[in-house]
């Protein structure tokens, strides 16, 4: 025969909801194995029956359910005997921090840094005098004309003429895998 649960009456136009006696007893036991009892003094194994046990001084009796840490070690007590859920020995001193930090530098080089251009250039002279211009004049009728002199050439100088093209390598880094270590700070 199927179990013959009921969520509900009516009664005329009512509708009365019916507390679930089975449920909440279900939901009282799911409760009960999240109560956290302390830190035990008494020394806990895996399968121990000691109940009492003892919590900042005072004998404290477990109930199923009931949690306590002894150790690195946690236990919950399942109605009879203690047993261990958790083990928190491997656990490192980072394991309680809430941020770490530490300096690396890397080890390697950066080759292909270059830029290269294939620039143009030209000769021009350079000028150390100016020389004169030409005149003339006229006095009555003759006209007399000088020719002036010319600019006196200096030694030839190469210049620039266009930059060209640039020619980047891209760089590339060659280096060694490294390890970072981080430790936790002394005296925590």
């Amino acid at each position: 025969m199927a179990n013959s649960y009921i969520s509900q009456v009516q009664v005329g136009s009512t509708t009365y909801d019916i507390k679930d006696a089975e449920a909440r007893t279900l939901i009282a036991a799911l409760e009960a194995y999240t109560d956290y009892l302390g830190v035990t003094t008494t020394a806990l194994t895996d399968g121990s029956t000691t109940n009492p046990v003892t919590i900042n001084g005072e004998q404290v009796t477990a109930e199923t359910g009931n949690i306590v840490n002894y150790g690195s070690k946690e236990f919950i007590w399942n109605g009879s005997a203690w047993q261990e859920f958790g083990d928190l020995s491997a656990l490192g001193e980072l394991a309680y921090e809430d941020s770490a930090e530490g300096s690396y530098t890397p080890a390697g080089t950066i080759s292909g840094t270059a830029v290269s251009y294939s620039p143009t250039s030209a000769t021009v002279n350079s000028i150390t005098a100016v020389g004169t211009l030409p005149s003339l004049s006229v006095t009555g009728e003759v006209l007399s004309l000088d020719a002036g002199t010319l600019p006196t050439k200096g030694e030839d100088t190469s210049v620039l003429t266009a930059l060209g093209s640039a020619t980047v390598t891209d760089p590339t880094f060659s280096g060694t895998p490294a390890t970072i270590t981080v430790s936790a700070p002394s005296g925590t």
